[in-house]
């Protein structure tokens, strides 16, 4: 996930721990490759976040769900129709994920699925973050005429699509299952 340059020494922490989040997943990531990752010095980390690794990987999946929804409401702004705006921003996912050679997309999947019974803290930020990506497709769905409850039920959908698709993506090493995904979403949108 490119980022710009963090300012602060908290900014450089969250940042790092969001790109090792990421590409490697809450358990295999340590705190000492946190703080050679960023740059910053270790008391910094323990400054900001005194609670440790889950109160850092808490702020890490916040802000990952806030940039995610962002580049989402992006997205999906480029296209009028929805089905067209969903299907654009599925290819250019896939996109991503290819040219990071397979370890980028998804970033909450792994520490959804690592900590979901384990870590309640961590449990319900990424509930936050999923909340925020679904309201971005909710949100186009409305403006585009669909009832809240219906927009609500397929932005739930299209959310666990795209991040199926991004797994599989992933897996396959191949950025068809999320192609393939976005042509299904369009397909479903349009009838």
């Amino acid at each position: 996930m490119a980022r710009t340059t963090a300012s602060t020494a908290r900014e450089q922490i969250v940042e790092a721990t969001c790109d090792l989040l990421e590409a490697q997943g809450y358990h295999a990531t340590g705190l000492n490759q946190i703080v050679a990752e960023s740059g910053a010095p270790k008391g910094s980390l323990y400054h900001y976040f005194p609670d440790g690794k889950e109160e850092l990987a808490a702020a890490a999946i916040e802000r990952t769900g806030r940039d995610l929804a962002g580049r989402v409401e992006v997205g999906l702004a480029s296209l009028d129709d929805p089905a067209a705006a969903v299907q654009f921003l599925a290819q250019r996912i896939a996109d991503a994920v290819e040219q990071s050679g397979f370890r980028a997309g998804g970033p909450l999947t792994t520490v959804a699925v690592e900590t979901a019974t384990s870590s309640q803290r961590l449990n319900l930020a990424c509930r936050a973050a999923y909340d925020r990506l679904q309201a971005a497709f909710a949100a186009k769905l409305v403006a585009s005429g669909y009832t809240p409850q219906r927009a609500a039920e397929l932005a739930a959908f299209i959310t666990a699509a795209i991040e199926g698709g991004i797994l599989l993506s992933r897996t396959y090493h191949s950025g068809d299952p999320l192609r393939r995904a976005g042509q299904e979403l369009a397909a479903l949108l349009r009838s």
